[in-house]
């Protein structure tokens, strides 16, 4: 186990503008969800100086964002690996107030995607072994590895459709989520096609939103209003910018990360309670749920089956509605840790998981490029 663990906390957390808010920049919604957070954690933005952000949109993310909200941080970082950013900043800012870089740690994402054009996030830098053949970036990435999975382990659409119809099932228990309505297998399965074998309700959904996160070292923990969620432990891997250079389609970096960040918290997965996974398509719901540890290899179909991750499942997945039916707004990984650190406090409502203690976090950015794990737990864990 690592030093890390245990050593800092989130004592706040805030999110503004889930679905649509039109006449918003996407660092005037950033700006709302760090008011929502330092709320929350009964704080002013004079008491932040460490900053932690990352942006589909600024080129200096820790600049702008600083700028905006009008401070000076001691400590910043601006690290862009995608809508996993945010997780991985959960250590570095662990790191950056357990060496006295910093005493108040903010955490902060914005977006107007879906008022400002509705468009996905477009790759940016041209890959020379996939422009030729004009990969849509990113859904026909995603498409490549549901279609390898499904030709080596027998995965089928309809395995796909239930992860789809357990996130919107939660989302009907969450009265912030952006899509609420029923939804079937049958219309997952008959929904219009995007990049086969993935359809349009495999996909995740085009919003606006922004989130913050408020960070502490663990001796002050306690010292804020709400019950503090216990950083236990993180980890970073990175294996490729190309889908062609993924070196098993299969299989995802969620296994060394998984790996890494289970040792520093020494736990297992049969330790965890609740999972928040990044679910751009629900293919990664899947690829996650067997790399990460939780079914075999190849079992991610059958385990999903028969609501094995809707409410009242085996497992709890995705207790918002994760990005297929909550938000996501270009990068959703700030929403996984706000929504883990909910159900950690055990102020999830309808959706509460009883007795919550330990949550795993998992983003991923780029085309499943770069997989970040955090373990979080309350009090009790340390």
């Amino acid at each position: 186990m690592s030093g890390l663990r245990g050593a800092a906390a989130i004592i706040g957390v805030g999110q503004a503008g889930l679905g649509e808010m039109p006449g918003h920049s996407a660092l005037d919604i950033l700006g709302l969800s760090v008011s929502a957070a330092l709320e929350d954690a009964g704080l002013t933005l004079a008491d932040v100086d460490g900053l932690f952000t990352a942006s589909s949109f600024h080129s200096m993310p820790s600049v702008s964002v600083a700028e905006y909200l009008g401070i000076a941080p001691r400590f910043s970082d601006g690290s862009m690996i995608g809508g996993s950013s945010f997780v991985a900043h959960l250590q570095l800012a662990t790191m950056a107030l357990m060496t006295g870089q910093c005493e108040v740690a903010l955490i902060c994402y914005g977006s107007n995607q879906r008022s400002a054009g509705g468009k996905l996030v477009s790759m940016t830098e041209p890959q020379p072994y996939e422009r030729p053949y004009g990969l849509r970036y990113p859904i026909d990435a995603y498409a490549l590895v549901a279609a390898r999975h499904m030709h080596e382990y027998g995965t089928t659409r309809d395995d796909l459709a239930e992860i789809a119809v357990a996130a919107r099932k939660w989302a009907q228990l969450n009265p912030e989520a952006w899509k609420r309505d029923p939804l079937s297998r049958e219309d997952v399965l008959s929904a219009r096609m995007i990049s086969d074998p993935l359809s349009v309700l495999d996909c995740c959904l085009v919003t606006d939103g922004g989130g913050a996160v408020i960070m502490v070292r663990a001796d002050r923990a306690l010292d804020f209003p709400q019950k503090p969620a216990f950083f236990l432990g993180g980890a970073t891997a990175l294996s490729h910018r190309s889908i062609a250079q993924m070196a098993d389609m299969t299989t995802t970096a969620a296994v060394q990360s998984g790996k890494a960040a289970y040792a520093m918290a020494g736990m297992t997965p049969q330790d965890v309670d609740v999972l928040a996974l990044y679910d751009a398509f629900t293919i990664n719901t899947l690829l996650f749920l067997e790399d990460l540890g939780f079914c075999p290899k190849g079992e991610g179909g059958r385990f999903v089956q028969g609501g094995g991750i809707a409410p009242g499942g085996r497992l709890a997945v995705n207790t918002n509605g994760g990005g297929l039916s909550c938000v996501h707004p270009g990068m959703y990984g700030i929403f996984l840790i706000i929504e883990a650190v909910r159900q950690l406090r055990g102020s999830c409502g309808a959706r509460q998981i009883e007795g919550a203690d330990v949550a795993l976090v998992h983003g991923n950015g780029g085309a499943f490029s770069t997989q970040v794990t955090a373990l979080l737990g309350s009090e009790a864990t340390l």
